[in-house]
């Protein structure tokens, strides 16, 4: 195992870039990777974010591609998300500050013309979102016959995403021959079915047993009965533990994250706190991100989408307000904190229609969450009447899901409800009807 980056045989450009940027010892998955992406081989690396897998890629690729030659891509990698595609390519600048080597970066969001044009000037790596690549290999402008690597990082997340039909066009129109890298933090079946299809003889590197928390994460459970008792427990949290320096929120749904956001920027000035989900504008996103990153705020509330491939060193903790629905998001968020071996903590509040999934999440890392009391003087509110009913059926659906069978005791109230509505409204348009149930009911009565 290389002890230093020296031991790669980087050239002297590249290895100035590494010492300039802070780096003194690869990480283990820059260890596993490094030497068979060098070699040319194909590889398949199972890493969670925080461990350094972008430049477990990044930094080989410079090595092989050196310095800039023709006009066209020889380097292309896909990411799901923008911020995720903005990231890397931050990080390929500053690991080929000393080469001439030209990165673009290309995403949606925005009109592509400044996109293109910076294309047309000339790209050896092209950094993209599926949907955004195809648009413009489409409409002509990027010419992929020199392509020798591709790149497919954080699979995972592109399949939640839907963005398989775009990814398998890709792997249409790019050369047979090349270097196939594929990065996921989950093995699951697609991510299986995927690589079999991707890469050929790939060399496997698992840094961590799959989807296991880093070590560093100390992880917290509270049952909470509903939304407004979350809002309290939330406020008792950011009010006592002085250990909160930087703290980021998960929220399910935009909606879930507006109404977080609202509250906070009344309980703190505005400036404090960014929200971040795929409504906001793409300046917006950016603008929010580089002041999390820069401290100048304290809280990021986000959804999951919107904070993928976000890479913040000293998060402190990570608060899920909602638990997620797709279970290796859990995984993804709380590898938000506890980053390049700091301590950090992961609380999650949990109401009984979310029972379900934090199972799920628990059986995945495959440990058990504590579970810690919500404390005395927090208000433990009353469940609204629709917030009931929306658990009920949430729950009722759950157990469908398990048990196709099952009927659901909210389920059947419902359809006897509906059933007598229906027989009352169809009895005032047929008396005769009417009078038939009438006898029907009393001679049941006696």
């Amino acid at each position: 195992m290389a002890a230093t980056f020296e031991d790669f045989k980087f050239n002297r450009q590249i290895l100035s870039a590494i010492a300039d940027a802070g780096y003194t010892q690869p990480t283990p998955v820059q260890q596993k990777a490094i030497p068979p992406i060098l070699n040319g081989q194909d590889v398949m690396g199972i890493a969670q974010t925080g461990t350094g897998k972008t430049a477990a890629y990044v930094l080989p690729i410079l090595m092989k591609l050196k310095y800039a030659q023709g006009n066209d891509p020889r380097g292309l990698i896909i990411a799901p998300t923008r911020e995720l595609a903005m990231q890397i390519e931050e990080n390929i600048k500053a690991f080929a500050v000393n080469t001439d080597l030209r990165v673009v970066v290309v995403y949606g969001g925005l009109g592509p013309k400044t996109q293109i044009e910076q294309i047309n000037k000339g790209v050896d790596i092209i950094v993209a979102t599926p949907g955004r690549f195809m648009d413009i290999y489409l409409a002509g402008h990027i010419v992929t016959k020199n392509l020798q690597v591709l790149v497919l990082d954080e699979a995972d997340k592109m399949m939640d995403m839907g963005f398989m039909p775009q990814v398998n066009r890709i792997l249409e129109v790019v050369p047979r021959k090349r270097q196939n890298l594929l990065f996921s933090a989950t093995m699951s079946d697609k991510v299986h079915n995927l690589s079999a299809n991707f890469l050929e003889h790939p060399t496997v590197i698992e840094v961590t047993p799959q989807a296991t928390p880093a070590a560093t994460v100390t992880q917290k459970l509270y049952f909470v009965p509903n939304i407004k008792t979350k809002i309290n427990l939330l406020k008792k949290l950011l009010d006592e533990d002085a250990e909160i320096k930087k703290l980021m929120i998960f929220c399910k749904t935009r909606t879930s994250a507006e109404d977080v956001f609202r509250f906070l920027s009344r309980k703190y000035k505005e400036e404090e706190v960014r929200v971040l989900h795929a409504n906001k504008g793409q300046n917006t996103r950016i603008n929010s991100i580089n002041a999390f990153k820069n401290d100048e705020v304290k809280i990021l509330v986000a959804t999951d989408v919107a904070a993928r491939g976000i890479d913040v060193a000293d998060v402190s903790h990570v608060i899920n307000f909602d638990v997620p629905i797709v279970i290796e998001d859990y995984v993804h968020r709380i590898g938000r904190t506890g980053r390049a071996f700091n301590s950090g903590e992961a609380i999650t509040f949990c109401t009984p229609a979310e029972v379900y999934y934090i199972r799920k999440a628990e059986k995945l890392i495959k440990q058990s969450i504590e579970v810690v009391d919500i404390p005395a003087d927090v208000f433990i509110e009353e469940t609204p009447y629709e917030e009931r009913q929306a658990q009920a059926r949430e729950i009722d659906l759950q157990k469908r899901r398990e048990n196709p069978e099952f009927k659901g005791a909210f389920h059947e109230k419902k359809s006897l409800t509906q059933q007598r509505k229906f027989e009352k409204e169809k009895a005032k348009r047929n008396p005769r009807v009417a009078a038939k149930h009438s006898v029907k009911r009393s001679s049941k009565k006696r």
